[in-house]
């Protein structure tokens, strides 16, 4: 019998929520549908542990290749960094920041190398990373194609009976505008259609939110629709993709929710963070694509007005983990 996918795990800033998520729902994790490694820090691990009021089990590791799987224990390869002198949950701390990027980095280039099946991350706070010297990654996914070294990447956010891809999301509204472009959209069609089918899910059938309101009402509140577009999602049709769009950002997800469409290609970040959130907050997770390897993650952040509570709710970091194992598996539905 094969052994089941492996998961490698990074636990996201110790400041914030991600350590006390996941030590809350590794009691969950089916065994049989996957096996985890952690990358963080044990320090990190055992204040989360603290803070989820469970007990974590763990044994150190370098490397993935040193992990004895039949080993009781949870494997983590640690990053051997110390705890932060004056370290306080809730606080930016640009070791942290250093801390967070370092596993994401570990976690990736071990994904790359075929070590494991996927990944997903815990969250990690921007102004930690920034304040670590990271300027020019905004977040996991900018980390994860500096990594890959590609160009076209996507996040998708899934949550039961809603999927929906962006255009882009780390922009200003102003510049997310902008970036609707015929070429663009095309692009983003092309990506969603190529990862999805590869996760299996057989000519997923794409439906692309119109920018203005009300689609632009022919032109007369904005020409994007009719310029822009329209024209991407004609391209995509000749290309074999079945696309279909601009439809009114208004219309869209209760249309894809009744089952019309398999995913909403959304135009910029809170027209679709706002749709997949209202729908089910707490079971959301994201998946990136254009990366050669799965990544899913957490679809909220480090909560530091809560952290060290430990009243931070785990479904969402077991919802990624299991949506890792699915797309590991190619069984996307």
């Amino acid at each position: 019998m094969s052994a089941p996918p492996t998961i490698g795990v990074t636990l996201g800033d110790p400041a914030g929520i991600g350590p006390e998520v996941l030590a809350k729902s590794l009691a969950g994790v089916d065994g049989k549908a996957m096996r985890l490694v952690l990358y963080g820090a044990g320090w990190a691990l055992e204040r989360g542990a603290r803070c989820a009021g469970v007990e974590v089990s763990y044994r150190r590791h370098r490397h993935i290749r040193e992990v004895d799987w039949a080993a009781p224990g949870w494997p983590l390869i640690d990053l051997r960094l110390d705890e932060p002198p004056g370290f306080a949950m809730g606080q930016v701390c640009g070791r942290c920041g250093d801390l967070a990027v370092k596993s994401v980095e570990a976690a990736a280039r071990d994904a790359m190398a075929g070590e494991t099946a996927a990944m997903m991350t815990c969250p990690i706070n921007k102004e930690a990373v920034h304040a670590a010297g990271y300027v020019d990654d905004i977040g996991h996914q900018e980390i994860l194609a500096r990594l890959a070294g590609v160009t076209w990447t996507a996040t998708m956010l899934m949550t039961p009976g809603l999927k929906v891809v962006h255009l882009s999301t780390h922009k200003p509204l102003i510049e997310a505008a902008r970036y609707v472009t015929r070429a663009n959209v095309f692009d983003k069609l092309q990506l969603t259609h190529a990862t999805l089918s590869q996760w299996g899910m057989a000519s997923p059938r794409i439906a692309v939110a119109a920018l203005n309101p009300h689609g632009g009402e022919g032109g007369l509140l904005g020409r994007e629709e009719i310029d822009e577009i329209a024209p991407a999602v004609a391209d995509a049709a000749a290309a074999g993709i079945r696309a279909c769009g601009p439809i009114p950002a208004d219309s869209i997800f209760n249309r894809t929710i009744a089952g019309e469409f398999d995913v909403v290609l959304a135009l910029y970040h809170d027209q679709g963070h706002i749709a997949v959130k209202v729908h089910d907050f707490h079971r959301s997770v994201t998946a990136t694509l254009g990366i050669p390897f799965v990544r899913t993650s957490v679809d909220h952040g480090t909560a530091f007005d809560i952290a060290g509570q430990g009243i931070a709710d785990p479904s969402g970091a077991l919802a990624a983990l299991n949506a890792a194992a699915t797309l590991a598996a190619g069984k996307l539905t």
